[in-house]
């Protein structure tokens, strides 16, 4: 009975996170990652701080694109699903349609190297079963928190990933 009141409290006070925008989607995970880094669950929580790179990523493309081109949110929805993977969205997506003049940019350099880290121990995780310490999930959630705030900042000036999941 109790887990029936818990459900329906939840559909009541939460927004579906399907529903949710990408912003949403981001503080949710970021969130949840802080609960799983707490908990010494180091292997996803480096999951959980890849997600929320890459639906950071997925913000910043969707707000350029929208700026920058006439294509409806379906398209870039489709590009999005092309480009699959944090690395080829920022590489293929991003860098190229926000900066003019992408392979003298240090900032898009500065997000490719880091999208390219954040990949790399994700995919160790998740494709090759190797589990972390809470060392490397600390570098890592690091490394991702550096990436989001300076991906989403280049839209909304002094983005905190963190600041925000305090203030919640």
């Amino acid at each position: 009975m109790a887990k029936t009141i818990d459900e329906a409290h939840r559909k009541t006070s939460k927004k579906p996170y399907n529903e949710r925008s990408d912003l949403e989607k981001l503080q949710s995970q970021w969130n949840k990652l802080s609960g799983l880094h707490l908990r010494d669950e180091p292997s996803a929580a480096i999951v959980r701080c890849a997600t929320a790179a890459e639906i950071a990523a997925n913000y910043a493309i969707r707000t350029e694109w929208a700026r920058q081109t006439e294509f409806d949110a379906a398209i870039v929805d489709q590009f999005l699903r092309w480009a699959n993977g944090l690395q080829l969205k920022v590489s293929r997506l991003f860098v190229p349609i926000y900066f003019a003049r992408p392979e003298k940019s240090k900032t898009g350099k500065a997000l490719i190297k880091s999208a390219d880290r954040i990949n790399s121990v994700r995919n160790a995780v998740v494709h090759q079963g190797a589990f972390s310490n809470a060392e490397e999930a600390e570098a890592a959630i690091s490394e991702a928190k550096t990436f989001i705030n300076l991906i989403v900042g280049l839209s909304i000036p002094g983005f905190d990933i963190a600041a925000k999941a305090t203030s919640k």
